[in-house]
């Protein structure tokens, strides 16, 4: 299961001025951004529907050259909800009567089904008169071609084109782009291994797919190739390790026999026979060399490295 909330609210914290440059920037040209703080978790009972909901994040900052404050509040929604602006509603309304600071609501809304537009506001309206009419901002990314950001250099287009409207057919080729771009960004390994994780979470190929993924790596120039290769062999790198910890001799088997498949091809009958009798320590070092392997013929010169040892 993947815990949507966790993977969004470490992405849009980790990268929050980068966030707003792509989707609000006219917030960066009265925002002091020496002044950004992240506040602890808020806890609401929704006394109606007997739920507690935690409000996903709220950034405390100043505006320019004022010492007045303000908040944003970002709600991430990874699922269609009925009702879900009067939700937001009471959000505001609760923060502002807490804070008593001006309130800046967005919406992240990160499902892919269904594609009907979400509304950006909740009213309470009459006949003769309109009592409330409560608006924030709406990110909607199964509305947004993902084609329209991959020119944009910036950390957060990189994982969310991972999250945007994309045709099945265009799935590995939006991968590698989500890669290319992320390679061009030059972050630390930290970062890098926070988004390049968030891409392989939400766009997981099928053998296919890795198939078509690995073609259109093979079309792109060498240096564009070299980095994104390098993002693609951490993954192999984390799960084999993953795998190996757990101390189970078939978990690590099963992993280094699909590394192989993604390596070298497709793995005779005889050469999985030797594999198969491998001890953990033994695949634990394969898991390490298949990393640089290119054809079957590296894997068959291993093997018989092993066996005269």
């Amino acid at each position: 299961m993947i815990d949507h909330d966790r993977l969004f609210k470490e992405l849009i914290s980790t990268f929050f001025v980068e966030f707003l440059e792509l989707f609000i920037p006219e917030i960066l040209t009265y925002l002091d951004r020496d002044s950004i703080t992240f506040l602890d978790k808020e806890i609401f009972t929704d006394i109606t529907a007997g739920e507690r909901y935690e409000a996903d994040l709220i950034v405390k900052a100043k505006f320019r050259s004022q010492e007045s404050f303000f908040l944003i509040h970002i709600e991430n929604q990874a699922q269609q909800q009925t009702d879900f602006s009067k939700r937001m509603f009471r959000y505001f309304s609760r923060l502002y009567e807490k804070f008593d600071l001006p309130i800046y609501p967005v919406v992240l809304f990160s499902y892919k089904y269904p594609k009907t537009i979400e509304p950006n506001c909740h009213q309470v309206a009459f006949p003769n008169k309109v009592v409330l009419n409560f608006n924030y901002d709406v990110i909607q990314l199964n509305q947004l071609n993902w084609r329209d950001f991959v020119q944009q250099a910036n950390p957060v287009a990189s994982a969310l084109m991972a999250k945007m409207n994309i045709a099945d057919g265009d799935r590995p080729k939006v991968k590698l782009e989500c890669l290319r771009l992320l390679a061009t960004l030059r972050l630390n390994p930290a970062k890098m291994q926070l988004i390049s994780g968030f891409i392989d979470s939400y766009l997981q190929l099928n053998a296919q797919e890795k198939q078509l993924f690995q073609a259109e790596v093979d079309k792109i120039e060498p240096t564009q190739k070299e980095a994104t290769m390098k993002i693609v062999t951490s993954w192999m790198r984390e799960g084999i390790e993953q795998g190996l910890v757990q101390g189970k001799q078939s978990e690590a088997l099963s992993l280094v026999t699909r590394q192989l498949t993604r390596r070298i091809g497709t793995v005779t009958p005889e050469l999985q026979q030797r594999i198969e009798q491998l001890q953990l320590t033994q695949l634990e070092d394969l898991a390490e060399e298949l990393l640089d392997f290119s054809e079957v013929a590296d894997l068959e010169a291993w093997l018989q490295q092993i066996s005269v040892e």
